[in-house]
């Protein structure tokens, strides 16, 4: 089922998520859903926050990006109560944009490497280092997590620019291309 995304301004989004009992009922129909919502809104990462659950679950698909990124051939990775074990000194800068702040796109600073322990949507821990562009979608979606959007992390004066435009999604005041949650006022 396509769940609303909740957008920029929703309280959810700036909560630390929970950690996710493995017993849940209804984990297997959230990750299947989660994925339907992502999929369906063109995006390559979603985290439960953005669908209105505080919990520690996130999703990313690369597949469709192998044209500038064939690394990302077979990435897709559920992880679930996901922990950085190890983060690189070294960063990249790259432009971002999320399903919940939409129609922004800001350069944003990253660790170029990153080591996550993660439980599997097969209910395996697994432990995996990223690099490169997956390691990006990665981190992008564990600041969700954290209560973090990516718009947080750049620079005071490119907040600055974007205010407004921030300003109008929390307001409801876009033209969304797919289904959202508007925050209540």
């Amino acid at each position: 089922m396509i769940l609303p995304i909740y957008v920029y301004g929703e309280p959810v989004l700036r909560e630390q998520a929970k950690e996710v009992d493995l017993e849940m009922e209804g984990l297997e129909q959230l990750l299947a859903d989660m994925y339907e919502t992502m999929a369906n809104a063109d995006g390559v990462g979603i985290a439960a926050p953005q669908v209105g659950k505080s919990l520690r679950i996130l999703i990313v698909d690369g597949r469709e990006l192998t044209e500038d990124y064939p690394e990302l051939k077979d990435f897709i990775r559920y992880m679930i109560n996901p922990q950085v074990l190890w983060q690189s000194d070294s960063t990249t800068t790259y432009s971002e944009g999320c399903l919940s702040v939409p129609d922004i796109n800001c350069d944003v600073e990253r660790p170029a490497a990153i080591k996550v322990k993660y439980i599997n949507h097969k209910m395996e821990e697994i432990t995996e280092e990223f690099t490169g562009f997956a390691c990006r979608m990665v981190q992008h979606e564990l600041d969700h997590l954290e209560g973090h959007l990516f718009v947080d992390r750049v620079s005071p004066i490119r907040r600055k620019l974007i205010g407004g435009k921030l300003r109008k999604i929390e307001g409801g005041n876009f033209r969304p291309r797919y289904k959202v949650h508007i925050p209540k006022r």
